[in-house]
């Protein structure tokens, strides 16, 4: 059986680079956060990720390619993969 799309919106983050690491929120212009290192920005994004219903976290290197993601919550896609 084929599961359900519930409508529940997917919070995206990013941790990118730009005159030092933050979080932003795809969609959002207003960063959610600075940080000295990349390793702390990354620890504060996987946990506001991880406490959203579906939460995505996208990575970036310094020069704004993506480096990993990770996605969090049950997906409510009916496609497999």
């Amino acid at each position: 059986m084929a599961k359900q799309n519930t409508g529940t919106k997917r919070l995206v983050l990013h941790v990118v680079f730009h005159e030092g690491w933050m979080i932003k929120e795809e969609g959002q212009s207003i960063m959610r956060g600075t940080f000295p290192t990349k390793d702390e920005a990354i620890q504060e994004a996987k946990a506001m990720a991880k406490a959203a219903p579906l939460g995505q976290l996208i990575i970036h290197k310094q020069d704004h390619t993506i480096e990993t993601e990770y996605t969090y919550g049950e997906d409510p896609r009916d496609i497999p993969g």
